[in-house]
């Protein structure tokens, strides 16, 4: 059974670091032994997975994606889950950051996406557009007021063409950050996925305005050759 409200083993801010899931030094490596028809993008992306310690131990550990990882170790950083509070998932599919937020005890988790959530035990889902004029008060009525944390791990299709991903990304950011003004209670916080590409003052500068403190981060999951980073807002002024 997938954790729900309780921390799972070795994950909470005291217990055993998140960043070294079990695996992760063995110095193994798992090859794809028929690839026979597959692009050898979906080749690559396969030998990606069979040997990431992140996917074996969110397997092992109930998460519903290794993403739930990224959280775990931003969480542990910044202490950004506190009992009894409203967090508001944006792009929740398949719902590991959700899960995440309710195993580390927030009273009300509540995930957006345009794709239909599995239901899960300590969140609830629903399926549409956060750019939808009515979706701010439809969420603060659900969360039962406003939100103490948004968080979003959302990112565009890709195009394979770094600096339009970049813009498209960031563009995006921005987008979740408005709408995080518009649903976020005083001293409430925001997450959200970037790639590094130096497009990101647009993105920065309101922040800065509307929090007390704006950071990058990098959690240890999110795979090396990988450019994401998350920004992290805290202290939302109102």
């Amino acid at each position: 059974m997938p954790p729900t409200r309780n921390r799972p083993p070795g994950h909470g801010r005291g217990g055993h670091s998140s960043s070294q899931p079990p695996g992760a030094d063995r110095g193994l490596e798992v090859r794809v032994h028929s690839a026979r028809g597959r692009p050898l993008a979906s080749q690559l992306w396969l030998r990606r997975q069979l040997n990431d310690p992140y996917v074996a131990a969110a397997q092992a550990q109930g998460w519903r994606s290794r993403a739930a990882f990224k959280l775990i170790e931003l969480d542990d950083r910044f202490h950004l889950i506190r009992p009894g509070m409203r967090v508001l998932d944006l792009g929740a599919a398949p719902g590991g950051w959700s899960q995440v937020a309710a195993a580390r005890g927030a009273a009300t988790v509540l995930g957006l996406d345009l794709l239909a959530v599995d239901p899960m035990a300590g969140a609830r889902f629903l399926q549409g557009d956060f750019n939808d004029p009515a979706m701010p008060d439809l969420l603060r009525a659900e969360l039962g007021g406003a939100a103490d944390l948004v968080l979003s791990d959302m990112a565009p299709n890709t195009t394979g063409h770094q600096a339009t991903d970049h813009l498209r990304i960031v563009a995006l950011a921005e987008m979740a950050a408005a709408f995080a003004a518009e649903v976020l209670a005083p001293g409430g916080a925001f997450v959200t996925k970037v790639f590094q590409g130096g497009a990101e003052r647009e993105l920065l500068e309101p922040l800065k305005r509307r929090f007390a403190s704006v950071r990058h981060a990098k959690p240890p999951a999110s795979r090396k050759q990988s450019s994401e980073l998350y920004v992290v807002a805290q202290g939302f002024r109102g």
